[in-house]
């Protein structure tokens, strides 16, 4: 093109050419800044949308403390530090991508952050790194060693002790010619400004994806624990607390949560406080003479300490020493609470006494026949039951008890069988909305009756029913794959059962496709 001789109009053409080769690499150039600047915009709106979700689960998480503290405490305090690493992390790199696009007048002008001179000075001194640079990868190194700390002794958590040492390792790295590299002169010399501060965005989401998954999985792995039958223990509950000579045994077997994490910090019974090595892992034992031939009462109180306050649980019983048969049994169906709202079955009888000659009575209280009852509790926070059995003498004997009664517990939000995870489109949009309880002892459904849906960037909708109106799926439409749409204030009632139930938790899912 260059060789020979050439006229003045060859040699216009010529280097019009050449200028039209620089305009197509100078385009070329500016597509791929503006890509990495959309990739890193992308990046940021997934960030805001992950620390929503991180945010309910540790609201989540929360609940579980105030209501199980012994069991739930410690994998808060691991969330917490994993948290506060992340944020560490986080807002160092968000504190040097600010000083990055503060060499730039427009930093919403991807084209122009194609330098690399800032951050080449920021990070090397020729061949050498800067103790700025050096202060980088401490940061990054800091974090990963930190969570690998935390998370090293939860075998179910392995797999992200993994991912985060791939994630944010730092070792030296083999290019394409077969040269070794310090990790940081890889992926950060020479390149330009709007690609450096993608990939810090990109460290930033990471952060984001290892609380999800931790918190998804601490919390998957204490449900699982809780509910293996290893936790339960096979109770015998007999029919009477005592037997005449002649009488043919009669009782039960249950099955107990033996719950080992549960502690009390004081227990009186009888007026006296006993000893330190009598409250053990779940359960208290108690040892003391029987007494003289009669009835004979057990009161006292369990205490627990929650926040500044000490909370009382007051208990009351009694026995018979024989040979006078003068002590109920009253046992629960259910285990030791009453449900608010639903009907509760139980077994009450008194010793040597047939069921016929058994008046059982307390507010909700109703017989069904052959020593069943049915408890459907009204107010308050627990309810005395109180016995009368009539001896074959005709003497009258009585006793009482009081049983807890706890509210019908917080349902759970779900979609196509999903809280959480990814669904297509089409399933999100005709799917039906749930509400079921985990591990409650009733077959109690719910019906959702309202919701609200949020779609990022759109405004949040109010459906009526459970599953999603002409508003919402316009909505859902208009999300783009990933982003992560919100089902909230779930609200539900039962069949058959007049009772106030709370709102479902929230449901978080991202759309695939």
């Amino acid at each position: 093109m260059a060789g020979g001789k050439q006229s003045a109009r060859q040699k216009m053409i010529n280097l019009m050419y050449l200028v039209f080769i620089a305009m197509i690499a100078m385009n070329m150039s500016k597509e791929v800044l503006s890509a990495f600047g959309l990739m890193n915009a992308k990046l940021i709106d997934n960030n805001q949308s992950a620390d929503v979700r991180n945010a309910q689960f540790m609201q989540g998480l929360a609940d579980k403390v105030e209501e199980q503290p012994a069991k739930y405490a410690p994998l808060k305090a691991d969330a917490d530090q994993i948290t506060a690493l992340g944020n560490d992390l986080s807002t160092y790199l968000e504190d040097l991508k600010g000083k990055m696009t503060a060499t730039v007048k427009d930093p919403s002008n991807y084209e122009t952050m194609d330098g690399t001179d800032w951050l080449d000075q920021y990070f090397f001194n020729g061949d050498k790194i800067t103790p700025k640079g050096q202060e980088f990868l401490g940061k990054i190194a800091d974090y990963r060693n930190g969570v690998k700390a935390v998370l090293a002794d939860n075998p179910d958590l392995k797999d992200i002790v993994a991912d985060v040492e791939k994630k944010f390792a730092t070792d030296k790295v083999t290019n394409n010619d077969g040269k070794k590299l310090e990790w940081l002169d890889y992926h950060y010399k020479g390149f330009p400004l709007v690609a450096s501060m993608t990939k810090m965005t990109q460290l930033q989401s990471d952060i984001k994806t290892t609380e999800a998954e931790m918190l998804s999985s601490m919390l998957a792995g204490k449900l699982k624990v809780e509910a293996s039958l290893t936790n339960f223990e096979a109770i015998v509950v007999a029919d009477k607390t005592a037997f005449f000579n002649g009488e043919q045994f009669s009782g039960k077997i249950i099955l107990g949560k033996n719950d080992k994490t549960l502690r009390a910090d004081k227990v009186i019974v009888n007026g006296q406080e006993l000893p330190e090595d009598a409250m053990q892992a779940g359960q208290t034992l108690l040892k003391f003479p029987a007494g003289r031939v009669g009835e004979q009462k057990i009161k006292g109180e369990f205490q627990f300490k929650e926040g500044d306050s000490i909370i009382t649980l007051p208990f009351e019983s009694s026995y018979a020493v024989i040979p006078k048969p003068n002590a109920a049994t009253i046992s629960a169906d259910k285990m030791n609470v009453v449900y608010r709202g639903v009907p509760n079955p139980m077994t009450i009888s008194f010793a040597g006494v047939p069921d016929n000659k058994v008046q059982a009575s307390a507010t909700g209280l109703s017989p069904k026949g052959g020593g069943k009852y049915i408890m459907t509790p009204g107010t308050g926070k627990e309810v005395t039951i109180n016995v009368t059995g009539t001896l074959p003498d005709g003497t009258k004997v009585s006793d009482n008890a009081k049983f807890r009664i706890k509210d019908i517990p917080k349902p759970f939000g779900e979609i196509a069988g999903r809280a959480e995870g990814s669904l297509p489109r089409n399933n999100i949009e005709i799917g039906t909305i749930k509400a079921v309880f985990d591990d409650f002892d009733f077959d109690l459904p719910l019906t959702v009756t309202s919701f609200k849906f949020k779609v990022p960037g759109q405004a949040t909708v109010n459906v009526s029913g459970n599953k999603l109106n002409g508003q919402a799926k316009a909505a859902l439409r208009k999300a783009r794959r990933g982003d992560a749409v919100q089902i909230f204030d779930i609200k539900s009632k039962p069949s058959g059962a007049n009772v106030r139930i709370k709102p479902a938790s929230p449901i978080s899912i991202e759309v695939a496709n």
